[in-house]
């Protein structure tokens, strides 16, 4: 047998299938294990696939469920690709008939959850270029329709887009990156209808409602327009990978065929896109990796000009940019972990004439800024919080926002306009429903402009909220925001489920969630493990969770969970742990790591083939994540890796139960991750206890569209844990 070495060939995975196969099934479906009253476990066919990386082999079995773009949108599916399909179809099978006795439940669940979203519902509109935005909902019907009003709020409504209109006879839709020319007179948007999340941008013509013939495949959704009204800026994605990669210039009338690329972005480890400054002067070209970013600006009034960088790109350099009359305003790492807060003027961008405003403070991580004429917001977070102050531009005097709770979320919200005192901010808490702000910079005064209604009533004073901390093994104090109803018996015997996600700096702050209290009115207590990989305690806290690193993350997470025990608010026959995508990933490590601390486990969208993965770059993704969870190719790095990659890692001992959840277009977390995963655990675990996973067959990372359809699966996961309990009402 020819078993080919990875280390010497650029292409990093290359597969052998063995000539015998391990064949316990028929997936061809002539020979199921199925009869009219029972459903067995599906038991995946075994095609060993050996892979040898820096001298190491492991052998994979379930490699050959992997499939292309291609294959899955074929009209007639090729024999790989129908068994695949197969597989999939028999998980859900058996989930359903594993789950069959809570079918009633399900339903009642999915009723009580959408009953309390407000069918007839309107945001809060906010002012932009002469006309008042906002979008709608109109009882029943399951996608937004975006309207505006011109001048005052009480003119006539126009109705930009039904969204309702534009999916029918749609599995699936979407809209993404509404614009509208500076001229007020052309709407440009993308659709997806197949959640890939690529992007066909079209042009609406709001003076007469007709669509504009103008087209474009293969994007990420968004863009910018000029000041011609005319030239439009869009980003395309690499249609192999799906990352962003080239932006070009389309001129309104002109077949796209003819535009001209902008910029190439040839680094595959890098994020692009394109945006428009909320002063209107420039178009910004914005280039991100993990750990650098890089800039190109171009005057608005010359769209035929050529982009110039900002500064110099560098490794390990991270700054955003604000535009401000004569001068940009930058939050940057340099020389400053937290960050900091430097200005520059129009003509001499270069880091070397930058000067600082805000400095570097251990204790405080700057995460943003708002621009105003007046004005500049700074948002900010420190020990799990976080803060909103206030800048007069002119006074330099400053303050901030006092929001009177222990665990909550604030948040600067949509403020388009440049001249304007009134800031809109949002908040919310385990207990509070999301509440819309205008803040008067001047006076000092906020006016609740709109809070999310939960239908049927919600009484914040009969829910209990508390900040904790957890003491993990290495002393780090990990912070637990838990929120239950009051009467809640801290004595063991109570159901919890404990969420958390760990990865990219991303924070996971305490808001609230109607659909959680279907939880909390049953008894659950609901908490999040704010653990090492987000950066809830700065951006240090992000460092101890990545890279070489990560095994911080899941130690913290379980750590938590031992705490909670500890202080009985649980025990380990009724605590619960949920986590989705690389909080997935969290999941499928602490199910290998420590499984007796949970009694289930639901694991959404799971990246959990964490080395193949990475060692595969046609995969979306992969090289632009490589400063975060390293790049395998480096031996040291693959090592580290393997040593938590919960596919690789699963064992043959006790699994908690488990439920597991993707989507057959996923384009960040591919199906065949959780597919191989369930495959696996089903072949190893020792134990008699749930191990089920249910495909969306029509959807993609972020499950079904539409503001009701996707609550199904949540009465799923629900259904699920409380019949652990043995809860079925």
């Amino acid at each position: 047998m020819n078993i080919i070495n990875t280390r010497f060939i650029k292409p990093t995975i290359y597969i052998l299938f063995c000539l015998t196969f391990n064949a316990c099934i028929d997936m061809d479906g002539d020979n199921k294990t199925i009869d009219k009253n029972q459903i067995n476990a599906p038991i995946a066919e075994k095609k060993d696939s050996i892979i040898i990386t820096h001298g190491h082999e492991r052998v994979d079995p379930y490699f050959w469920m992997r499939l292309t773009d291609d294959q899955k949108n074929a009209s007639e599916p090729d024999e790989q690709t129908q068994k695949v399909l197969n597989y999939l179809n028999d998980e859900n099978a058996y989930l359903k008939s594993k789950l069959k006795h809570t079918e009633t439940f399900q339903d009642e669940l999915y009723s009580e959850i959408i009953g309390r979203i407000k069918k007839t519902d309107e945001s809060v509109p906010y002012f932009k270029n002469g006309y008042w935005y906002y979008t709608k909902y109109v009882t029943d019907k399951e996608y937004a329709i975006y309207c505006r009003k011109r001048g005052d709020i009480n003119a006539a409504e126009e109705i930009l887009l039904d969204v309702n209109k534009m999916a029918e006879g749609k599995n699936y839709y979407a809209v993404s990156g509404l614009s509208v020319s500076p001229n007020n007179k052309i709407l440009a948007f993308g659709e997806d209808d197949v959640s890939r999340r690529i992007y066909k941008i079209r042009f609406l013509n709001l003076e007469t409602g007709e669509f504009f013939k103008d087209e474009i495949e293969n994007t990420s959704g968004g863009g910018a327009w000029a000041n011609d009204n005319t030239t439009y800026f869009y980003t395309t994605k690499n249609k192999i990978s799906l990352l962003s990669e080239k932006i070009y210039r389309h001129e309104l009338g002109v077949n796209n065929s003819n535009d001209e690329m902008v910029y190439h972005e040839k680094d595959p480890s890098f994020y692009i896109g394109v945006y428009r400054s909320k002063s209107g002067k420039y178009i910004i070209i914005y280039n991100s990796s993990t750990i650098s970013s890089d800039y190109h600006i171009l005057n608005t009034n010359e769209p035929k000009g050529a982009f110039q960088q900002f500064a110099t790109r560098e490794d390990n350099h991270e700054y955003s940019i604000d535009h401000f009359e004569n001068k940009f305003y930058v939050v940057t790492n340099w020389n400053a972990q937290n960050f900091r807060l430097m200005e520059t003027s129009e003509q001499n961008t270069g880091k070397e004439n930058w000067t600082e405003v805000i400095p570097h403070r251990k204790d405080v991580l700057l995460e943003d800024i708002e621009v105003f004429k007046n004005f500049l917001v700074v948002s900010e977070r420190s020990n799990a919080s976080t803060y909103i102050n206030i800048i007069n531009q002119k006074t330099k005097g400053q303050h901030s926002i006092d929001f009177g709770e222990e665990a909550y979320v604030a948040y600067v919200g949509t403020n388009p306009e440049f001249d304007t005192d009134k800031l809109r901010f949002g908040y919310s808490s385990l207990t509070t429903p999301s509440s819309t702000y205008d803040y008067d910079m001047n006076t000092k005064q906020k006016e609740l402009k709109k809070q999310s209604e939960v239908v049927g009533g919600h009484k914040p004073e009969n829910y209990e909220t508390k900040r904790l901390f957890a003491t993990a093994r290495d002393g780090k104090k990990i912070p637990i925001s838990i929120v239950y109803k009051k009467g809640f018996n801290q004595n063991g015997s109570k159901p919890l489920l404990l969420y958390a996600y760990g990865s990219y700096g991303s924070s996971m702050d305490p808001w609230f969630s109607s659909t959680r209290l279907s939880l909390l009115d049953r008894g659950f207590a609901w908490a999040i493990a704010h653990i090492r990989g987000g950066e809830e305690m700065g951006r240090q806290w992000y460092e101890d969770g990545k890279m070489f690193n990560k095994i911080n993350t899941f130690n913290d997470y379980n750590d938590c969970a031992k705490y909670l025990i500890q202080e009985k608010y649980t025990s380990a026959d009724h605590l619960y742990a949920m986590g989705g995508s690389a909080g997935g990933l969290l999941m499928g490590a602490i199910l290998n790591m420590e499984p007796d601390l949970y009694n289930g486990v639901i694991a959404a969208v799971p990246f959990v083939d964490v080395v193949s993965t990475m060692l595969d770059e046609t995969i979306p993704l992969t090289t632009n994540e490589f400063d975060e969870w390293g790049n395998p190719k480096n031996k040291d790095a693959y090592e580290y890796m393997l040593s938590y990659s919960p596919y690789d890692q699963v064992q043959k001992q006790d699994y908690p139960n488990i439920l597991i959840t993707t989507g057959l277009f996923d384009s960040q977390v591919q199906y065949w991750e959780p597919a191989k995963w369930i495959a696996k655990l089903r072949d190893y675990k020792t134990d008699d206890n749930l191990l089920i996973m249910h495909t969306n067959m029509e959807a993609g990372h972020g499950g079904a569209s539409g503001r009701f359809k996707r609550y199904k699966e949540t009465a799923l996961e629900y259904a699920f844990l409380l019949d652990l309990e043995g809860i079925n009402q």
